[in-house]
């Protein structure tokens, strides 16, 4: 356990350091830690090193995690891909939701979302690199999605949800000039929607191998796991 807290400490110097070299505040990237995969003992080791913030990528795993940990005041992030029949245990757990791709979802979570419960963050996800083996909207079809979700002054927008921002998960390369290129397309979706009058302030983007290059890009959200908690099994360990 002594090892994720020495994990912990060494990304967030790294993220730290990130920012300093891009010229944004030391503060400006926070830390999402993946936790898919791994038990609730190692969500715990993290807590006690100061982690709150943590993604999921599987709803099942997810949702028992959380009841496993509802002792603790953590924040979940739901990152995974996301089919219909699945949106209403994430609405009911969740507080996050990185990985809306298309407005059926959105709709689902937002009528499913708990009247007792604060608004459901979500980002949608784009597909930067057209992948089809990726989620994620197309670039072209990202605006309108976006703005379908949050509302405009003449949409309605959708109760229950409040739009954050974009994600995004480009291919994996060791071409640190393709994935700035990539991660540069996204921030200029943000910048181009908040042109367009919305207030968004978040870009998921970046992970273990390349974060650094998404924090020089624009990161607010950087999503970590195995810089934290090492190589990981498909073992369900809870």
């Amino acid at each position: 356990m002594t090892t994720i807290s020495a994990n912990l400490q060494a990304v967030k110097n790294r993220i730290r350091a990130a920012a300093q070299s891009s010229g944004r505040d030391v503060g400006a990237a926070r830390l999402l830690a993946v936790s898919k995969t791994w038990p609730a003992a190692s969500v715990r080791a993290a807590f006690a090193a100061g982690q709150r913030a943590f993604g999921e990528n599987y709803v099942q795993e997810g949702v028992a995690k959380i009841a496993a940990l509802d002792d603790l005041e953590l924040e979940w992030h739901f990152i995974g891909p996301l089919q219909s029949n699945k949106t209403r245990e994430v609405a009911e757990h969740f507080d996050w939701v990185h990985s809306v791709d298309r407005l059926r979802i959105a709709e689902r979570l937002a009528a499913q979302r708990p009247p007792g419960l604060p608004p459901l963050q979500v980002c949608v996800q784009v597909n930067v690199s057209g992948e089809t083996s990726k989620g994620g909207v197309a670039p072209d079809q990202a605006v309108t999605l976006a703005r379908a979700v949050a509302g405009l002054p003449s949409l309605p927008g959708l109760p229950g949800l409040r739009l954050r921002g974009l994600m995004t998960i480009p291919e994996p390369s060791g071409d640190a000039g393709l994935l700035r290129r990539r991660y540069t397309l996204l921030r200029e979706l943000l910048a181009q929607l908040n042109a367009g009058g919305m207030k968004l302030d978040v870009l998921s983007m970046g992970m273990s191998d390349d974060f650094e290059i998404a924090i020089a890009e624009g990161a607010t959200i950087v999503r970590i796991g195995t810089a934290i908690f090492g190589q990981r099994t498909r073992e369900d360990n809870l």
